[in-house]
């Protein structure tokens, strides 16, 4: 119970709690740079600050409340949307869509739908440029299985990238998660690969910047 009361307060905070420990830090440098009256290096720790609080951002997201919509679990750009044999996992064929999330994006993830966390596993790895598609299978990871009430499944995986080197989840083996609800999170450039049962209709293509917990994926059939 009282984990869950953490991640239902991290939902709330403007920043995410992991980038604190950048931000804190740099404000109080900065702040002495002032005081010894180091006037370009302060601007400096401005600008590094201003950036640190706008990467670790935690905006308010407008859950749509719609019935068999699946959510993007992250903010940034479509790079694939097809079909896939997933075998490491799910062990069967699969609808996967792959989101880009830059440096400039917010790097929070979320559920895409409701349900329990049947598993989860951490998987070590390389730090390949996360919009090479290799990097889906090479890089470190972190893969979460979700099963709503009427045994619907999904799998997320988490990619690191060339500068993300630390993957964040705080749902557990058998947490409840609510569609929209913050689960995690990657620092730095990284990627999410959502894998759904291929009966899913996807209505986002390549390209397209989406936002996680708010932009609809497809929809259940």
């Amino acid at each position: 119970m009282a984990q869950r009361e953490k991640v239902m307060k991290q939902n709330r905070w403007p920043i995410a709690k992991e980038g604190l420990s950048f931000l804190i830090p740099m404000v109080v440098l900065t702040i002495l740079l002032g005081i010894l009256g180091w006037t370009a290096w302060m601007y400096l720790g401005i600008f590094l600050s201003l950036f640190i609080a706008y990467f670790f951002r935690n905006p308010r997201r407008e859950i749509p409340n719609l019935q068999n919509i699946i959510l993007s679990p992250a903010d940034g750009r479509i790079i694939h949307v097809g079909e896939c044999e997933e075998d490491r996992f799910l062990k069967k064929k699969t609808l996967k869509v792959s989101i880009f999330m830059s440096i400039f994006d917010v790097h929070i993830n979320r559920a895409p739908v409701s349900g329990r966390v049947l598993e989860r596993n951490y998987l070590p790895g390389r730090f390949l440029v996360a919009s090479v598609e290799k990097s889906s299978l090479l890089n470190e990871q972190n893969a979460v299985i979700l099963e709503t009430e009427d045994r619907f499944k999904i799998l997320l995986i988490q990619i690191a990238g060339f500068v993300a080197r630390r993957i964040v989840c705080y749902a557990k083996t058998g947490d409840l998660l609510r569609k929209g609800e913050i689960f995690g999170l990657i620092r730095f450039g990284s990627r999410v690969d959502l894998y759904l049962p291929p009966e899913v209709k996807p209505i986002v293509r390549v390209g397209q910047h989406v936002k996680g917990g708010e932009s609809i994926i497809g929809y259940r059939a």
